[in-house]
This record gives C-alpha cells, structure tokens and sequence, in this order.
C-alpha cells in the first residue's frame, strides 16, 4: 500500500491538500499537556488545524483523536467548533499508567532546605553500597509538619485516553452518502470482538461462517449486542492487565463467549493481529463469558518490540525521562527505567489498537491521514490494513523513525524484496 510522509507544519501542509480527497483522519495530536518538556505539547490543536482536517476528509469521514483526560474538553471543542459533528468518544483503559503526582511531604522538606541535605541514596541488594542501576532507597521525611502531609499527592494514576470520534457533516441520507462517496459509516462486522465460542465454529467450518445465512445483525442483549460474528464493538478498549480486568464485575453473560485467561496474559496471545478476533495458541486460555471485560476489544500498550520494528539500521537515542521529585522513574520492581531507544518517541500507540481504529473507520482501498504522525503508528497500522496513508509531521526527529517503521510494515506484506 502506497504511502507518503510530508514533513513541516501540518496546517501549511493541509492547506496544500485537495478538498474532500482523504477518506479518515485517524491522529494522536498533542495534548497540551507539556508532557516531559516538548515543545510540539504546549496546546492542543488550534480550531484552523481541525477545519482544514474538515476540508481535506470526503462528506462522511470520521475523524478520530486521542487526548488527556485532563484537555480532552478542550480537543473536543475545537473540534466540534470546527464544523464536525461528534458522534461518540471511545476510551482505551489501562493499569500500567504512572501517576506524575507531587509529594506534599516531600514538597516541604525541600521548601524548608532539608531535602536537598539528605539527598538520596542507591543501594544494590541487600546492600548499601551506592548501585545507581539498582534499587534506590527514598530518604525519610525529615520535619514533622513534613510527616503529617504524608501520603498526600496531587494528581490519581492515568488509566484511561479518550478518543474523540467526529465525522464530517453531509447531506441526504448515510446510505446515499456511503454510494457516493465511501464514507459515513462505521465497518462493524469487520471490528467485533470475537468469543471463544465463534472462534471454534471458524476453526471447523471456516466457509459456513462467511455464509450469509451465518451474519446477524447484532441484536442487544443484556451482555451487550452479539452475533455469530463476535460482539458488537464498544466505545471501549481495555488493555488486559490485572489492574483493569479487576475493575469489572464478574457477571454471567447471556450468550457464550470468551476472554483470555488472567494468569496467562501475553499481550500478543489474546485479540488477533490487531483486530478483534480470539487468538489461540502460546499460553492463552479461554473461559466462559463470566468477566465484562471479555466483551471489549483487547490491546496492550506498544511493547519494545513493537516500537523500534523496523529502525534496525537507527542509532538509539537516550530518552528524556519523566521525574518526579528528582527522582528517576522507575519499574514496577523498583529499578531504573531502561532510557536507550531507537524508537525515542515519547508516545508511541500500539499498532494493534492503530490498525483498529484505522479499519473501524476507512473503507476499502481508502486513503487515511494522519496530520500529527510522530513515529508512525498510524501509517503502520494503514498500510497493514490495505489502506493509502498521508502522514505530516513537523519535527524532523521523528520523519526517518516513521518511515522505517512504515517500510518495514510494506515489507512484512511483500510489497518488495
């Protein structure tokens, strides 16, 4: 699948750009958040960069951008003000976010110059020579009007993103839009979550299932809207984790289904590549349709090796960390965070949850764009999908890891030697 990577500001780029000639927009824009100290984070997307986004999509097309909880406001604003109409928010939850919270305590011991003197120590195991790719031992609070602020913070754990979905206005009627033009309508069957169940009736009778006969609309149950497809999607996505799967109540379905075993996760074992459908094999163990969580679409954050496929040939580069306090953050078991990267994007999307929303929205052969490409998810996602993609992004950093990554995903279709 053809694809084609414009580097410089996405409004001039856009401006460039012929009227009703993309067919989605499919983004992670910034969140004006600042986060970590880029510039490219100061504010979210201005109400002229999402009319232009207007402008280039056919009558029909869906927008979909991610954003902060804490500015998701704001993005869906400009957006809405822009001239699109929003339709929906979907919400990717996940347990393994790191809370940027300030320490109150912390905060005043280092007011009144006592944090500064105690410091801060590393220790290997079992040890207290200094270790700095060890664990680190926090000094203790030092003043008492310090202590009684103990375990006070300032911000909850990030669990969730938003992601706004946003279509462009039309006239007439969804099903005279989609002849004309394509767009208008969401490719449902094509994004259901797939149960236990369906899987088995694929893996016997792989024809029968493509027979019309087989397809049912999705009529809504207690559990959700079902069908010998798979369940209907949801404007949520969840990412498998313990933390996640806990937060829902185990409540019986009333048709049969499947999720993956909790004490068999493996990111790649469970929803298929990059689509709903139940995938066996390695560990993965299915139960009975007991857990909601079952019923969502499936995908982790992107793993390490997701990241850097294809930038083989790219130098790594030392990642900014993120602090708190001074300190380094650190893995869940407490050591140092591993800061080398090839892929130094700060906010790489998985491609799973990419090529996801990219076929939920885009009709066949279509072209996506992504004004705000960063290291290339979404172009990732696109070409694996069937899908033309236009990307655009401004900082020149991020253009070669983009293309290698989109390179590589042509390669792994065989589009060339």
């Amino acid at each position: 699948m053809a694809f084609e990577i414009k580097h410089g500001d996405c409004l001039e780029v856009m401006r460039g750009m012929a009227d009703n000639s993309v067919d989605a927009v499919v983004t992670d824009p910034p969140y004006g958040l600042s986060f970590m100290g880029k510039r490219w984070d100061y504010d979210v997307p201005s109400e002229e960069v999402w009319r232009e986004c207007l402008r280039v999509l056919k009558p029909g097309g869906h927008l979909l951008a991610f954003a902060g909880t804490r500015t998701q406001h704001r993005m869906a604003v400009r957006i809405e003000d822009a001239g699109f109409e929003i339709r929906d928010m979907i919400a990717w939850v996940y347990g393994s976010g790191f809370p940027k919270s300030h320490n109150i305590a912390k905060a005043i011991d280092r007011e009144a110059g006592e944090r500064g003197a105690v410091g801060k120590r590393f220790v290997a195991a079992g040890g207290e020579l200094p270790s700095p790719e060890r664990n680190y031992v926090d000094p203790p609070i030092v003043l008492e009007s310090a202590r009684q602020w103990q375990g006070w913070g300032t911000a909850l754990k990030p669990a969730l993103e938003p992601i706004t979905v946003a279509r462009k206005p039309f006239s007439g009627t969804v099903a005279a839009n989609v002849l004309e033009h394509g767009t208008g309508a969401l490719n449902i069957d094509a994004c259901r979550v797939e149960t236990t169940e369906v899987g088995e009736r694929r893996e016997k009778d792989p024809e029968r299932m493509k027979h019309p006969d087989w397809r049912m609309t999705g009529g809504s149950t207690g559990s959700g809207a079902s069908s010998e497809l798979g369940r209907w999607p949801a404007n949520l996505i969840h990412d498998g984790s313990e933390e996640v799967l806990a937060g829902f109540p185990q409540s019986k379905g009333t048709a049969s289904g499947g999720s993956p075993d909790r004490n068999s996760k493996s990111s790649e074992a469970y929803w298929g590549e990059g689509g709903g459908g139940f995938k066996g094999g390695r560990s993965t163990v299915a139960h009975g349709d007991n857990g909601s969580a079952a019923r969502f679409f499936y995908c982790a954050k992107a793993s390490k090796a997701d990241r850097d496929e294809g930038c083989e040939e790219l130098p790594e580069v030392e990642c900014g960390m993120m602090e708190d306090d001074a300190y380094p953050i650190k893995t869940g078991s407490g050591n140092l965070r591993e800061t080398q990267r090839r892929n130094h994007h700060p906010t790489v999307k998985p491609t799973a949850l990419m090529r996801y929303l990219c076929r939920l929205v885009t009709p066949q052969s279509g072209t996506v764009l992504d004004p705000f490409m960063g290291s290339g998810s979404t172009g990732k996602a696109a070409v694996l999908e069937g899908f033309e993609f236009i990307g655009i992004e401004r900082e020149a950093e991020y253009v070669a890891i983009a293309e290698a990554r989109i390179v590589e995903a042509q390669r792994q279709l065989g589009l060339f030697a």
